[in-house]
């Protein structure tokens, strides 16, 4: 009975995109790695057959071991970032894998996963109130213990994704400032990267005098409003020091070709330049499948992992990336649509982490392709090549697709 109602109730049209998205996936690695003598293409094949028992383990266990075990599996994620430290494999400068036989695990991956179990494990407390200031620093702590491990690897790519959980927090009455904050520093900043600080200084006077004035408000939050400018100075002074202290050279150069205050289309900004070729080239149809010279000739590094989404853009041409785009927003909407019809907050809470996690990674991916987003090493789901990102979109999905199916049990 309990299998039937599995089968019944469970959401094929996550599913049939998800599998679309896969074969879509393989396809293009193995256009992209078809002159690669590492067997690329054969590889992520044995991934993608090895994820097959994997989603049937997801989906036969029971819908409340995911609930009951979450702050388990979130120990146990941080316990792998943490022993990479000691046990890790260095590649291209970075800890981030275990090496298992010919093979590698990246924890980060799924971290992810980990984390929205342990974050919708924490909100589904019924006297959780994100108004409560003790509250807010418990939740931004699940949030920032896997980030710290992330980040010293280095990984600042995988380390942004958490960002997404702000939103979700937002959803389950974390108080809008903190959105308004995030957004406000991220628009300060590049500010005052193009511009010079003053100018972005005097920007923010004028704003908050308009603000001011708009709202009537009294001589008590003239006050406030004169400490919300000094803050905003402040950080607006601090971000050169940062830009020119905390961030990588590598880190620099990314986003002053992004911002063109500089051009070197044949270092730093060659990957971007040569994606950004390939996908004009394609045109509205495409060159077709293992037609794309830019694609054959590996004029674009990485290309069967980061820089997947050139090989849609040349051989698949505008509409054939036009429908890659639309299979995920269509994923992302039905995600957000299952998420609100759950009958518990954790489910819920877990379902909008999905959608956030796989939202980010497909935006942040392909804005890094087409050139509107600094190179930091954020993979496309279901498309860029690895076994531990397959596997991590995967477990991610697939326990929600399980909740989603055992609401039917749910009081």
């Amino acid at each position: 009975m309990k299998n039937q109602s599995l089968t019944n109730n469970i959401d094929w049209i996550c599913i049939v995109i998800y599998i679309l998205l896969v074969i879509m996936g393989w396809l293009n690695i193995y256009s992209s790695s078809l002159s690669s003598t590492e067997g690329i293409a054969d590889k992520q094949l044995i991934f993608i057959i090895l994820t097959i028992p994997l989603i049937f383990v997801l989906l036969y266990v029971d819908g409340k071991f995911y609930e009951k075990y979450a702050s388990i599996i979130y120990g146990v994620a941080l316990l792998l970032l943490l022993g990479l430290f000691a046990f890790g494999k260095t590649i291209a400068g970075q800890r981030c894998w275990y090496a298992i036989g010919g093979f590698t695990l990246q924890p980060s991956e799924f971290a992810k996963a980990a984390t929205a179990l342990a974050l919708a494990k924490y909100l589904s407390d019924t006297q959780i109130n994100l108004k409560d200031v003790n509250r807010q620093i418990q939740v931004l702590a699940i949030l920032f213990l896997p980030v710290m491990l992330i980040l010293p690897q280095p990984d600042p790519g995988s380390a942004l994704i958490y960002s997404v959980f702000i939103i979700v927090l937002y959803r389950e009455g974390l108080p809008a400032w903190y959105v308004v904050t995030g957004f406000s520093a991220i628009v300060l900043f590049v500010l005052t990267l193009v511009l010079e600080p003053q100018y972005v200084i005097l920007i923010a006077l004028i704003v908050i005098v308009f603000i001011h004035f708009k709202s009537r408000l009294g001589d008590r939050n003239l006050v406030l409003s004169g400490i919300l400018f000094a803050l905003i100075s402040g950080f607006v002074l601090s971000v050169n020091y940062v830009f020119t202290h905390v961030f990588k050279q590598h880190h620099r150069d990314r986003f002053n070709i992004l911002l063109g205050k500089s051009v070197d289309m044949k270092g730093i900004g060659y990957n971007t330049n040569q994606s950004e070729i390939a996908i004009g080239s394609g045109g509205w149809f495409g060159k077709g499948f293992l037609e794309g010279t830019q694609t054959k000739g590996g004029f674009v590094p990485e290309q069967h992992t980061d820089y997947i989404f050139t090989t849609v853009g040349e051989e698949w041409g505008f509409l054939g990336s036009l429908l890659v785009i639309a299979l995920f927003v269509g994923l992302f909407l039905r995600i957000i649509y299952l998420a609100e019809r759950q009958k518990t907050k954790f489910s819920r809470v877990y379902g909008y982490c999905v959608a956030g996690i796989l939202f980010i990674h497909f935006f942040v991916n392909i804005a890094m392709v087409v050139g509107v987003f600094p190179t930091i090493g954020v993979p496309l789901p279901f498309f860029s090549y690895g076994g531990s990102g397959l596997w991590g979109f995967t477990i991610l999905l697939f326990i929600f697709i399980k909740m989603d199916a055992n609401k039917v049990n749910e009081w």
